[in-house]
């Protein structure tokens, strides 16, 4: 990574970039670093850096926390229970959650079209019953009407998450597992918490820039709300390695299917990624740079991972890089762009 004046930081401390077209990785690559900090140093804003000795490089393998990526496989997992007939997209989700108030539909959680906030103070209530109990008041007074504008929210993937366990009585990793990282052999992809050794770091979490006081994290989930939820959440919580993750794009890509293994129809695949998506974002420039237009599909997490398919081409990128190492910041998508539009123009010429 290039060296930046003391008091500036980098976009991330290390990142690894893996980009296919078809059946072909085109390119893949690591830099920089996947533990690098000890500590962050508010004062100074910058990093407090390990032994030198103890510095770990980024690896092709290295396993990242996905983050807001989770909401994809829990977008996936709904829709094979969609497939199977054991749940509508405009079922109410009070019919399989009583306690969730009367008006939003399963599509408006996947649509983040159902008017809750972007999310709640889990992490300052114990116990389940007390942090299920903030989301029930939200669906009985949402900041919006169902089925009104686009408004992201975690508390959708969330609320999701319980229907989904309520519906099946498994929990929503074992329905992951079960439905997608098995057949697709994605044996590095799995909520933890994992063992440290091969997991690039997150944050040095401290108020008050966070919300928990938890020190440096590596191996368990960074988001507060999915820690406080136990580590498995629809929103939050997944781990995985970009090759992992290229091969859920090649099953995507491939109307749901992956060798010998289908996770999914070509229609519930199109359901979500055509306009407006169901838990993926489509032709979003900001992160999707020149790929954006012809109806690319994706997402991004906050510890700095993204995703795009883009069917057009038959092309995918992903890009993981810990953008919260030592601290989380405001350092935008215009790498995330770039490497996109990279991308776009390597196919298009």
């Amino acid at each position: 990574m290039r060296a930046l004046p003391e008091g500036r930081r980098p976009w991330c401390a290390g990142a690894v970039v893996l980009a296919g077209r078809g059946p072909v990785v085109a390119a893949e690559a690591a830099t920089g670093w996947a533990v690098r900090y000890r500590a962050y140093d508010p004062e100074r804003d910058r990093g407090l850096d390990l032994p030198r000795d103890l510095w770990e490089p980024m690896r092709i393998g290295t396993v990242f926390d996905l983050a807001s990526l989770t909401k994809l496989f829990t977008a996936v997992v709904t829709l094979q229970q969609v497939e199977r007939g054991r749940l509508g997209l405009d079922d109410q989700v009070h019919t399989h959650l009583p306690d969730f108030a009367p008006g939003s539909t399963v599509r408006n959680l996947l649509t983040h079209t159902s008017g809750l906030r972007a999310e709640l103070p889990f992490y300052e209530r114990r116990g389940r019953a007390a942090q299920l109990a903030l989301l029930w008041a939200e669906s009985a007074a949402p900041a919006g009407p169902p089925g009104g504008a686009y408004h992201y929210s975690d508390l959708n993937l969330i609320a999701l998450q319980l229907v989904l366990e309520s519906l099946t009585g498994r929990g929503l990793d074992v329905l992951v597992r079960e439905g997608i990282t098995r057949p697709l052999g994605m044996a590095s992809t799995s909520y933890g918490p994992l063992a440290p050794p091969g997991v690039a770091a997150t944050e040095d979490q401290r108020r008050p820039w966070a919300k928990a006081d938890r020190g440096l994290l590596r191996g368990v989930v960074h988001d507060e709300n999915a820690w406080a939820l136990g580590g498995v959440a629809g929103h939050a919580g997944l781990f995985a390695t970009a090759q992992d993750l290229a091969v859920l794009c090649r099953a995507l890509l491939g109307g749901g299917a992956y060798g010998s293994a289908r996770i999914l129809g070509p229609g519930a695949v199109a359901a979500l990624l055509d306009p407006p998506g169901l838990g993926f974002a489509v032709d979003q420039p900001y992160f999707m740079g020149e790929l954006a237009g012809r109806g690319a599909a994706g997402h991004t997490g906050f510890t700095g991972t993204s995703l795009v398919l883009d069917r057009a081409t038959d092309t995918f990128l992903v890009l993981l890089a810990n953008t919260v190492h030592p601290r989380r910041g405001n350092g935008g998508s215009a790498p995330r762009a770039a490497a996109a539009t990279c991308l776009a123009r390597a196919v298009l010429r």
